[in-house]
């Protein structure tokens, strides 16, 4: 069980308009498997919520070399790096329908105490100690995503639906929203090969909340979140040519 796997198959009424696996169903996809790796080891949601605690990611790197397309079987591989008291480090593979790599994620998670909303230690959590992997994962860690001084601003309301079990925005709607600041030819021309996120703090149903965008360089993007003038979220979206 120091790998967990699980394949899927890309239907068309899944695809983004370019044919293609869309990030934030691959974000999706990450999450789940994540989640079916720690209940096949009784650590799941179904045994913290006993404790009134859940599993929260706090950081997520995806990057990829080519994405699936329509009708195209994908699978995810995943495997735990290393952890601490505070965090534990889980990577994945994402495989084509011949076992052939195509793209890879480092994603950090944390246990949080549901009333009180702060950490948990998880040293006490053994299965981790125990199935710790020495695969590698190629990719780049997670970059030192910094606050914005300036850039575009976009004002936005988060509302119901953008909100999860944890009361609190869900990690995909963030990506979401982020996406759909770039126009459909921005993403005719170009194809999403990096994305960086790190979690700074929650945001609740009802907040207002300010996009800031700033491209750094061409093709790479900055993308902070902010609300009552402090960042909730901080992102990365690298673009290459298509």
């Amino acid at each position: 069980m120091k790998e967990f796997s699980r394949k899927y198959y890309l239907s068309a009424g899944e695809c983004n308009p370019q044919a293609e696996l869309p990030m934030p169903l691959l974000l999706t996809r990450i999450i789940d498997t994540a989640t079916h790796h720690a209940n096949a080891w009784g650590v799941g949601y179904a045994h913290l919520i006993k404790n009134r605690q859940a599993w929260v990611l706090s950081r997520v790197t995806v990057e990829m070399m080519r994405w699936p397309h329509v009708d195209e079987n994908y699978t995810l591989i995943t495997w735990i790096e290393d952890y601490n008291s505070h965090f534990s480090q889980r990577n994945f593979e994402v495989q084509d329908g011949e076992g052939r790599p195509i793209g890879f994620a480092r994603t950090i998670w944390m246990v949080i105490d549901l009333d009180k909303r702060t950490g948990v230690d998880i040293a006490s959590l053994s299965y981790i100690r125990d199935n710790v992997n020495d695969r590698p994962c190629p990719i780049e860690p997670i970059s030192r995503l910094r606050p914005l001084a300036e850039g575009r601003d976009i004002e936005h309301d988060f509302g119901y639906v953008e909100c999860d079990f944890n009361r609190h925005v869900n990690t995909v709607r963030y990506l979401e929203l982020m996406m759909n600041q770039f126009d459909l030819s921005h993403y005719d021309n170009k194809w999403l090969r990096r994305l960086e996120m790190a979690f700074v703090k929650e945001t609740r149903y009802g907040e207002h909340a300010v996009l800031r965008m700033c491209e750094l360089s061409p093709n790479d993007w900055r993308i902070n979140i902010m609300a009552d003038g402090a960042d909730h979220v901080r992102s990365r979206l690298v673009f290459a040519e298509r």
